[in-house]
């Protein structure tokens, strides 16, 4: 469903001159893409009890083994792109899907074990550059 079309106020003297705007339908091929089939919408069934993992959007997603011949192409594609870590937020955009459909995704390759799901790298966790180097310092001393 497209959402309605606001019309403009024109003054008088400008109608008449203008030709009649085109009448919706579908768009020639001549070189225009035709919009996305808003439609194509469907539903990832999950555990009979609807639970979820508890992701975030920052939560890094790691594959644990290669997409089997058997899995779903929406499976196959995040056990792909898992080689290295992604984010949630990141599989999301690459796959063109809502935040949600991605967790009750995810949280069904978690529960087969395919993949892993890792809290980010807090930025203040990691050790002070000045305190590295006086430990590494201190070992070439010994």
């Amino acid at each position: 469903m497209t959402p309605p079309r606001r019309k403009r106020r024109q003054p008088q003297h400008q109608r008449q001159h203008l030709p009649p705007p085109p009448p919706p339908g579908p768009q020639p091929a001549g070189g225009q893409v035709p919009p996305r089939n808003p439609e194509r919408l469907y539903t990832i069934a999950g555990s009979a009890d609807g639970a979820r993992a508890e992701l975030d959007l920052v939560t890094l997603i790691v594959a644990r083994s290669a997409p089997q011949p058997a899995a779903s192409p929406e499976e196959s594609a995040v056990l792909r792109l898992c080689a290295a870590p992604l984010s949630v937020a990141e599989l999301s955009a690459y796959l063109q899907l809502p935040f949600s459909a991605v967790t009750v995704l995810i949280t069904e390759l978690i529960a087969a074990e395919l993949v892993q799901a890792r809290a980010p790298i807090v930025r203040q966790a990691v050790p002070d550059r000045s305190l590295l180097e006086a430990v590494m310092h201190g070992l070439q001393r010994l």
